[in-house]
């Protein structure tokens, strides 16, 4: 007996992904399931730039540009323009918890 299985490939915009990763933690959120944050390290790779580590992986950067912090994640999408490299460091750390709930790494 054999069997044939049809394939599709598909494909995604970063907007997409995007609405997709957020439906599923808030998905998951709602059952009660909503896993520990992973650790967000920060390095200054140059001056006015500043880089995250999200679990041991790429989370994204806060770029300093004349008084403003502005924040983009893993995927280069913009997470705002915020007043303090703190304000904008806190955000991008909160939507990276909801963008990609499946990277747990312990909190030290």
């Amino acid at each position: 007996m054999s069997m044939t299985i049809a394939t599709t490939e598909l494909t995604l915009d970063t907007e997409t992904v995007d609405t997709i990763a957020i439906l599923e933690a808030e998905a998951a959120a709602s059952e009660g399931t909503t896993p520990a944050r992973a650790e967000i390290v920060w390095s200054e790779a140059d001056s006015g730039l500043w880089v995250a580590s999200y679990g041991g992986y790429y989370g994204g950067t806060v770029d300093q540009q004349n008084g403003h912090f502005f924040a983009s994640d893993t995927f280069g999408q913009y997470v705002g323009d915020f007043r303090t490299l703190d304000e904008a460091q806190g955000r991008l750390g909160a939507h990276l918890h909801v963008m990609l709930p499946g990277v747990i790494r312990p909190i030290r």
